[in-house]
């Protein structure tokens, strides 16, 4: 299997992602927003997209897109060849898309919305946790791209509150290692010298 950063000369690929977007939402009878070539030839572009190949031939994709200033970040359009399924493609795409959003997005919340069972495991295992739709972004360039979802009454009919979308929220800010705290009841032991004092250890994280 290959995983790689898009580029520009992938715009070859954009109009068959495309027909697996439409494919996979009349197989799994949900809601799923419509994307246009174009749009996803601009992600490849931009070096915003993950590719997956498996013996050279076109397996998957998924793209980052900002918003809030780049304060959040979602990691949107995740497809797998319908014929490449259940072999780890999807997982795989998940971890290269959501590091690839570390790196190039450090400080930012990473999120998404999504009614896959497969997708909220792999993001659980990423460190996401299920949120409420008000911990998201509320940009308007966000939530519009919901307009093509059949589901889209529903989330306004509830004020774009909940949906049958999980929201899906990994903070950076939530995972700092904690600082181990000096048993001070210990009063009989020994002071520790100056250069032993205790500092955080910095977060090892593989997409930094």
């Amino acid at each position: 299997m290959e995983i790689r950063v898009a580029t520009a000369e992938d715009a070859i690929y954009a109009d068959t992602l495309c027909q697996w977007y439409i494919a996979s939402a009349q197989q799994r009878g949900t809601g799923i927003a419509k994307r246009e070539p174009a749009y996803v030839a601009q992600k490849m572009a931009s070096g915003d997209g993950i590719l997956a190949f498996v013996d050279g031939e076109l397996a998957g994709f998924c793209y980052i897109e900002t918003f809030d200033d780049k304060s959040f970040v979602v990691n949107s359009g995740l497809v797998v060849n319908v014929e490449l399924r259940k072999h780890g493609v999807g997982r795989a795409i998940k971890q290269a898309v959501f590091n690839l959003s570390r790196t190039k997005y450090p400080q930012a919340k990473i999120f998404g919305i999504t009614t896959s069972l497969a997708v909220m495991k792999i993001n659980t295992d990423l460190g996401y946790e299920p949120v409420t739709f008000s911990e998201l972004t509320q940009s308007e360039d966000f939530w519009k791209g919901c307009k093509s979802c059949k589901n889209y009454g529903i989330l306004m009919e509830n004020e774009r509150k909940m949906c049958l979308c999980t929201g899906m929220l990994y903070d950076a800010a939530d995972k700092l290692v904690q600082v181990q705290v000096p048993d001070f009841a210990a009063l009989g032991a020994p002071a520790a010298p100056a250069a032993q004092a205790l500092a955080p250890d910095s977060e090892t994280d593989s997409a930094s």
